[in-house]
């Protein structure tokens, strides 16, 4: 693979290297489908943009039949900080109701914009909604109820960007997860 070094510059620390996200990955994978009963058809919901990598990894780790459908939900902006305020900027195509759903998503911070999603969902009436996400930073936690069925890595309280997460647009393509020198954000 060629050296993404004009990114790389930019990282503080990598506090997830790219073998470690790829094994979790496979593991988590596993636990999905132990999870539900065999041949369950399972509708993976990719929380835009951040959680595309992981879903596409996730889903060719998941040994059952899967479909995707796609969300793009707003709450941070530009900024490095959740504003609580949540926007559905695409909902979904198809009808999730009888359905087995897991919304997959890259990163828990206050737990907000999961929970608007949970509750959205909720009043579709799918047959059963799951959860799972690559990275967690409970210390950030604000919706304490917000339980995560499927948790990649707890992290700490640090902005991270790579493996999809980025900071305006930029550093999703970094195939690991490392903390952006602050120089660029403060």
């Amino acid at each position: 693979m060629e050296s993404l070094e004009y990114l790389e510059k930019d990282i503080k620390e990598i506090i997830i290297d790219e073998e470690t996200l790829q094994a979790r990955i496979k593991e988590l994978g596993k636990e999905i489908t132990e999870s539900y009963p065999e041949g369950t058809e399972l509708i993976l919901i990719c929380i835009l943009r951040g959680a595309m990598i992981y879903m596409a990894d996730l889903a060719r780790c998941i040994n059952l039949p899967v479909s995707f459908d796609f969300m793009d939900v707003s709450s941070y902006g530009d900024s490095t900080e959740s504003s609580g305020n949540v926007r559905i900027i695409k909902d979904l195509d198809d009808s999730i109701e009888n359905k087995d759903v897991l919304i997959v998503e890259d990163i828990i911070d206050t737990g907000l914009t999961l929970k608007h999603i949970i509750n959205m969902l909720e009043t579709r009436n799918p047959a059963s909604i799951k959860t799972t996400t690559l990275l967690d930073k409970p210390d950030r936690r604000e919706m304490k109820q917000v339980e995560v069925d499927f948790n990649g890595f707890e992290i700490p309280d640090k902005f991270v960007v790579g493996y999809g997460l980025d900071f305006a647009e930029k550093y999703r393509n970094l195939p690991f997860i490392g903390v952006l020198k602050e120089s660029l954000y403060s």
